[in-house]
């Protein structure tokens, strides 16, 4: 009895979490969140680096992920003319960007809350790629 009651929990814990796969959702980009995107003078100065951010932060990952993701958003801030906008900017996304909190910005924002650090596995990759294929497609039949 005790080998049929272990067969069923285990069919049942594999069954439920097959069944409530998470879906990745469409990508979508808010610029630099609540930062502005640009200068007064130059509106989108540095809304191409928060646009690469948030594609980052849209598929998430692990925390190792979120750090590069973070400072690549700094050296790009930094590479538009802009060091000290960069070092507010990395101190904002540390903070804001958590995968904790249930916010539109968070760190793999794209799943379903709640979903914190942790590799993707070879299905989530491969939504992500499929997400890209489709992305790149739109791009270029709207050329």
């Amino acid at each position: 009895m005790k080998t049929v009651s272990l067969v069923i929990l285990t069919f049942l814990i594999c069954f439920s979490s097959t069944a409530n796969a998470d879906t990745i959702k469409p990508f979508t980009s808010d610029g630099c969140s609540a930062f502005p995107d640009g200068t007064l003078t130059q509106n989108n100065l540095w809304f191409g680096c928060c646009k690469k951010h948030d594609f980052a932060y849209w598929q998430g990952g692990t925390k190792e992920q979120r750090l590069a993701s973070d400072k690549a958003l700094k050296k790009c801030v930094a590479k538009v003319g802009k060091p000290h906008i960069a070092k507010l900017m990395l101190t904002g996304v540390r903070v804001g960007g958590t995968p904790y909190l249930p916010t539109s910005f968070r760190w793999g924002y794209g799943w379903s809350y709640p979903r914190f650090y942790g590799k993707l596995s070879a299905a989530e990759q491969q939504q992500v790629n499929g997400m890209v294929k489709k992305l790149k497609e739109t791009v270029i039949s709207r050329s």
